[in-house]
């Protein structure tokens, strides 16, 4: 498998969702996160309309819903973090634990904040996961300049994933060397768990040596041909009418959650 096949989730396709612009699927990705952030805990008819809206986008490009899914789901590991609000929001106790000399009692309350986090970010990592599947890296990169975002962080986007795939691939350059001097093949090929970690380190240690030498060789190729900061590229074709429908059935889809909000008594 190469670096490519590893990293680059974008899926080829000629659905509605992939003739967007980007500029319009940023943005609409953007504010669909921050309205998510911003819903409060527990609404759980938000989350629904939210994961609904983002389920039809899906069916629309036409992407495998599970592909989509899986990839969200590094959403999880992350919002364990959270996991102290079930023991710390106060609230009527549920069940509790005793460990030690420590007392644990974990709150419905508790289990409300926790579930609204666990909620809220998945749905954010699958609407961006939805975002990455249906448009090229390049066009995000363009939509990025169009939408005035400051020079540095577009610089910065745009040179880590094309030398993403440089790394990567000295990086597998490296693990064929130390399989081809082990006498067997294979995640346990060498010799013992502590062997392997030394090789490892050593591995880590001469592809950061390798990822330094080259970013100083390329920074000074790119000053030698005039480079000053920001990449050139040219202009974007005017917004059609696609991407004002899908704008104006995002706005309809906000003034859907306006509502619910006001009939649930506000934020």
């Amino acid at each position: 498998m190469t670096p490519i096949q590893i990293l680059d989730h974008y899926q080829q396709g000629d659905s509605v969702v992939h003739r967007l612009d980007a500029r319009v699927k940023l943005i609409l990705a953007l504010a669909t996160i921050a309205i998510i952030a911003a819903l409060p805990r527990g609404f759980w008819v938000a989350y629904l309309t939210c994961l609904v809206m983002i389920g039809g986008a899906i069916a629309l490009s036409q992407v495998r819903p599970m592909l989509v899914f899986r990839r969200s789901l590094i959403a999880i590991p992350f919002t364990l973090a959270a996991l102290g609000l079930l023991f710390t929001v106060p609230g009527s106790t549920l069940v509790s634990l005793r460990i030690g000399g420590w007392s644990l009692s974990v709150t419905s309350e508790g289990v409300v904040a926790f579930t609204s986090i666990l909620v809220k970010a998945w749905l954010s990592v699958l609407s961006a996961t939805l975002l990455i599947a249906t448009t090229h890296s390049t066009e995000l990169i363009a939509a990025m300049r169009a939408l005035r975002v400051p020079h540095v962080l577009v610089s910065t986007v745009s040179f880590m994933y094309r030398y993403l795939y440089v790394i990567a691939d000295e990086a597998l350059r490296l693990h064929r060397a130390r399989e081809a001097r082990s006498a067997t093949s294979g995640p346990k090929a060498g010799g013992t768990l502590a062997w392997r970690a030394r090789v490892l380190g050593g591995m880590v240690g001469s592809l950061f040596l390798r990822s330094y030498e080259r970013s100083e060789r390329v920074y000074a190729a790119m000053l030698s041909r005039g480079f000053d900061g920001s990449a050139r590229a040219m202009r974007m074709s005017p917004l059609g009418r696609g991407d004002f429908a899908a704008m104006a059935l995002f706005v309809t889809y906000l003034l859907a959650v306006a509502i619910l909000i006001a009939l649930r008594g506000g934020w």
